[in-house]
């Protein structure tokens, strides 16, 4: 069997899997999500009740995997939830999420998972396959929160091969650089529960999935842009947006945050320098009401 023919079979066999799992912001949480992602944080600044920022819920339900679940990557191993599709790296590659209503901090949340597509692609860099999941999170007044989420899954290349650079906009409602370096890197996997080697481990990185540096996780980087973005806002929650990383960033490297105005939307991106390529990283379009 090839390696398409494995990825349809094991993509029929896991689509339609569900899973539920309980989890909430906690209030310690909040705060080590707020002392990564904010300057001049302040602890105790999020307590009990008070309403959680855009896609904090990503730290919300870490999982409860033993040491001897996980995978030689660091991620649980494949093959209970998520399929084995014999591909040997996997990131987060997109998706959208739609907020119905605010999530609180320490609010006891559910998220029901389903696993609805499962798509192969012959692409440039070479084969690839697509795992879409269906996330919804209720909490105690009810639905608040529906999610789509992209696992892209590739072959470990014999050398990093970059993809094509997609330019950074020339003007913008602002372009401000942080830094997201290896120890930024290792504060936001430890908020979130992400074992994922490539986040920490420059051997790992570099030695087994050939990359130059340590990756910056993709939902940092929204994260991040969401952040700046409703600070410019004056504070406004979006109601939808929508993520999709089109270049790996790395830890040796400032990042840029870049936001585009389009009405009652913006244009996100992350970006580096002009003196590093001026490229962007990851994508994120958000929408206010």
């Amino acid at each position: 069997m090839n390696v398409a023919e494995h990825v349809r079979e094991a993509g029929r066999a896991a689509v339609g899997r569900t899973a539920e799992t309980e989890g909430a912001l906690t209030p310690v949480l909040a705060g080590m999500l707020g002392a990564t992602l904010r300057p001049g944080w302040c602890p105790g600044a999020l307590s009990e009740g008070d309403i959680a920022p855009p896609l904090w819920h990503w730290a919300a339900f870490p999982p409860a995997t033993p040491m001897e679940g996980l995978g030689p990557d660091g991620h649980p191993a494949l093959g209970d939830f998520l399929p084995d599709l014999g591909l040997g790296r996997r990131m987060w590659a997109g998706g959208e999420v739609r907020f119905l209503r605010p999530l609180r901090v320490g609010e006891a949340l559910v998220k029901r998972s389903e696993i609805v597509a499962v798509d192969w692609k012959e692409a440039g860099s070479g084969p690839m396959a697509i795992v879409s999941l269906a996330h919804s999170i209720s909490g105690e007044a009810g639905p608040a929160l529906e999610e789509i989420r992209q696992i892209v899954y590739l072959p470990i290349p014999d050398a990093y091969r970059p993809p094509r650079p997609r330019p950074a906009p020339e003007s913008a409602a602002f372009d401000e650089v942080v830094h997201a370096d290896s120890v930024r890197l290792f504060r936001y996997s430890a908020a979130t529960f992400n074992g994922h080697r490539i986040h920490y481990d420059r051997a790992f990185a570099a030695g087994v999935e050939r990359y130059p540096g340590l990756i910056v996780h993709g939902p940092l980087q929204a994260t991040l842009l969401i952040e700046r973005a409703v600070a410019h806002r004056g504070g406004a929650h979006p109601v939808a947006l929508s993520h999709r990383g089109v270049h790996p960033m790395f830890d040796h490297q400032p990042l840029r945050l870049i936001g585009v105005e389009e009405g009652d939307a913006m244009a996100l991106c992350t970006a580096t320098l002009p003196e590093h390529g001026g490229h962007q990283g990851m994508q994120v379009r958000a929408e206010w009401a």
